[in-house]
């Protein structure tokens, strides 16, 4: 069983690479699908549309879905010959409409100087740049100017916001095409312009027709797509280069005649088209079949639309042919290797319902191997709960005794303080000689230290202070003067001050406005919360 799993798997992996790399195919095809099909549409977009602004924007647009951006822009000259203004902008430019730039000022100055395309790959650090803060998130940014013979006539461009992503050579070569139909829209809005304002020249405007016809035909010639142009009785008038490649038809070979390349199965929705279209509707990617002139059926899209004479008469439509006779194929294996994968996969199911039998086995076993186990964690909670309740009862005791004996301490050290030190202070203010007065200083200092935990502890964390510093600092936290503990002491007042000053200097207190005994009763309520928590 181990082993036809493991060819199962074998197997399976197999189709699953296959699979990956038609995909791939499959996407790489789709890619230049849409390329193809976005400059198709606005090739169709310059012949029914006639608004510059609406042009403008639909080519850029276009451009940016190309290059996988939502930023791009347009200089068009301004009133003056000396600049150029933004008239078109999408995203991040669509707040920047209006901007005015002169020859060689940022990008815009930069391409109309160069009169080439220009390529930056962060423009927050370009030394070319403009110097509006509004324009630190731009990044990546590239322009080329739209060339009408040796005249910059614009420039399109480009730019990522807030992206690490660059623009490359692919891009530039996709903006050129664009930067192309921008200028033809430019010169089509001109010549739209001048026809409007010029009707009376009728020499000048059929000239200036003319010429447009022969951009458009350039046009044409240059699409990678095979296209032909029908008069409204079905004859070819025109076919261009990539017509001829794709189905061995030339242009002297059916120039007045009918294509006849449509199989006979294929006529009926080809009839329908036709009827579709010359009621005005667009035709737009119809998936259908034509021969070629050797016999071959290639698997096509068809885009089509009417065009008019120069009376407002239709007068033919333009047939835009896709050959996907490889993405068909590809479909076709798709679903081959899909129908196999279906197949392999029902032949593990059933290999895999045998194994379920034996696994529900083994986990009956289980099942029983973990409720004796849970049988012996249900003791085992027990012993640990009956531990854990005789643990509490001795930390109950512990923190009793504990207790007891801060009570005894402070017990201890309150009727020392009430019943011992008072009659001792009396004995050193009284008359005594010498030897009397250094017994009770003695006595008063050996209670003092046997009583306050303060000196222990103070002494213990400070051992850089003196035997003096201590004593003066056990007085100050009692709440003595320096006066009174100058007289304690039999020592002088300033002398008490000067210790004081370093009792204030090796507890981090001086230049503050902290209140030395204050502080010095916090360390006998830390040690006394020390205990409480112990």
């Amino acid at each position: 069983m181990v082993s036809l799993f493991d060819d199962l798997h074998s197997e399976e992996d197999l189709l699953r690479e296959k699979l990956r790399t038609l995909k791939a195919s499959e996407h790489e095809l789709k890619q230049q699908n849409a390329y193809l099909t976005a400059l198709h549409e606005t090739s169709l977009g310059l012949i029914d549309r006639l608004d510059k602004k609406e042009l403008l924007e639909s080519i850029l647009h276009r451009a940016c879905l190309m290059t996988g951006t939502e930023h791009g822009y347009i200089y068009l000259p301004g009133p003056g010959k000396n600049e150029m203004q933004m008239r078109v902008g999408m995203g991040f430019f669509n707040g920047q409409l209006g901007r005015r730039v002169k020859r060689g000022e940022g990008m815009g100055g930069k391409v109309w100087d160069a009169e080439g395309p220009v390529l930056v790959d962060d423009y927050h650090t370009w030394p070319g740049r403009l110097t509006d803060s509004s324009l630190d998130t731009l990044h990546s940014i590239v322009g080329i100017p739209l060339m009408s013979g040796k005249n910059v006539e614009g420039v399109i461009g480009l730019a990522r916001v807030n992206d690490k992503k660059r623009f490359g050579k692919a891009d530039i070569n996709i903006l050129s095409r664009f930067a192309q139909l921008a200028l033809i829209a430019l010169e089509k809005a001109r010549l739209y312009a001048d026809v409007k304002q010029q009707l009376a020249e009728r020499k000048k405007t059929e000239a200036t027709l003319r010429e447009s016809e022969e951009r458009y035909r350039s046009l044409l010639e240059s699409s990678p797509d095979p296209i032909v142009v029908y008069d409204m009785q079905g004859n070819a008038t025109y076919v261009n280069p990539v017509f001829a490649l794709t189905f061995g038809f030339s242009f002297d070979e059916l120039v007045g005649k009918q294509v006849d390349f449509v199989p006979e199965e294929n006529w009926p929705e080809t009839r329908h088209a036709i009827d579709q279209m010359k009621k005005g509707k667009k035709i737009n990617l119809f998936e259908t079949r034509r021969f070629t002139q050797k016999g071959k059926i290639l698997d096509v899209q068809i885009s089509s639309t009417l065009y008019l004479d120069r009376k407002g008469r239709h007068a033919g439509n333009i047939v835009t042919l896709r050959d996907i006779s490889a993405l068909k194929q590809n479909e076709k294996e798709l679903k081959k290797y899909r129908e196999l994968l279906e197949e392999r996969v029902e032949d593990r199911t059933v290999e895999l319902a045998r194994a379920n039998v034996q696994l529900e086995a083994e986990i009956e076993e289980r099942k029983r191997v973990e409720a004796a186990l849970r049988r012996g964690e249900k003791d085992l909670k027990a012993q640990s709960h009956h531990l854990e309740e005789v643990n509490t009862a001795l930390k109950v005791l512990l923190k009793q005794r504990e207790n007891d004996k801060t009570e005894l301490q402070e017990n201890v050290l309150s009727n020392v303080k009430e019943l011992v030190i008072p009659y001792i202070q009396r004995l050193q203010k009284s008359r005594m000689n010498t030897n009397q007065a250094t017994l009770v200083n003695i006595l008063d200092s050996n209670l003092n230290n046997i009583i306050s935990p303060f000196i222990s502890r103070l002494s213990s964390r400070f051992l850089n202070f003196t035997p003096m510093e201590i004593r003066v600092a056990n007085l100050v936290k009692e709440g003595k003067t320096n006066k009174e503990i100058a007289e304690m002491l039999f020592l002088s007042k300033n002398t008490i001050l000067f210790h004081r000053h370093n009792i204030r200097t090796k507890l981090g207190l001086k230049g503050t406005k902290i209140n030395l005994r204050t502080h010095l009763l916090s360390y006998e309520t830390d040690q006394a919360g020390m205990k409480i928590e112990n």
